[in-house]
């Protein structure tokens, strides 16, 4: 089966190259999606043998990952795996993560940063513990890790998907067309590598409270 890997990017200039290198070891093609960055992240992309495509301006990412999901259809891909730009994630658990897929036990597989012996600050596992509460209350499925980036799709949820939330809340999105389409879901232990910089980048608590809001809201009104 054709395996595609999509990376969002917004200002990785500095990351994005070895993560695409990493993931080129493990799939066919790597698409990564420069969302409207300011600094070179497409060339350091493109260098590292990625296919890239670029926003004008930054929409967010939700909105990359469709693009970037949409465009490994138009090349046939069976799988498309998604991954951050920001080296958070390992690309040798990649195949972890297609297993259930290539063993036709699972239609999508989530990466589950909380099941193996990862070094997660408080703040972030109460952020993703209230994360993974919203979600269930809002699609009415109980996932994990439902936050992380991180995750496989097999060939019928690669033909079912569509996002509409452009932002952060596209990851419960995610399970809510799981639900819907009745897919079934794989929960892969996977390693998270935190760094001064990926703490510093990622959403604030404010904000991720503010985004819980908009997918409640979303839910009710979708």
């Amino acid at each position: 089966m054709k395996i595609v890997a999509v990376i969002p990017a917004y200002n990785e200039e500095t990351r994005v190259g070895n993560v695409v290198q990493e993931a080129l070891k493990y799939v066919e093609t790597v698409i990564v999606i420069d969302d409207g960055s300011t600094d070179a992240t497409a060339h350091k992309a493109m260098e590292a043998g990625a296919l890239v495509l670029t926003h004008i301006e930054n929409c967010g990412a939700g909105a990359a990952t469709m693009t970037g999901i949409d465009a490994a259809r138009v090349l046939g891909a069976d799988i498309v795996v998604t991954l951050d730009a920001d080296e958070q994630h390992s690309p040798d658990d990649i195949p972890l993560l297609i297993m259930p897929i290539a063993n036709n036990e699972a239609d999508i597989a989530f990466a589950n940063r909380f099941g193996r012996k990862n070094r997660i600050p408080f703040i972030r596992r109460l952020a993703n513990g209230i994360g993974n509460v919203i979600t269930c209350v809002a699609t009415g499925k109980w996932v994990s890790d439902s936050q992380c980036g991180f995750k496989v799709f097999g060939p019928k949820a690669v033909a079912q998907i569509d996002l509409r939330m452009s932002g952060y809340e596209f990851c419960t999105e995610i399970v809510r067309e799981s639900a819907q389409h009745k897919w079934r879901v794989a929960e892969v232990p996977a390693k998270v590598l935190y760094s001064e910089y990926t703490l510093a980048k990622g959403q604030s608590f404010a904000n991720g409270i503010k985004t819980a809001l908009r997918i409640l809201l979303r839910s009710f009104l979708r």
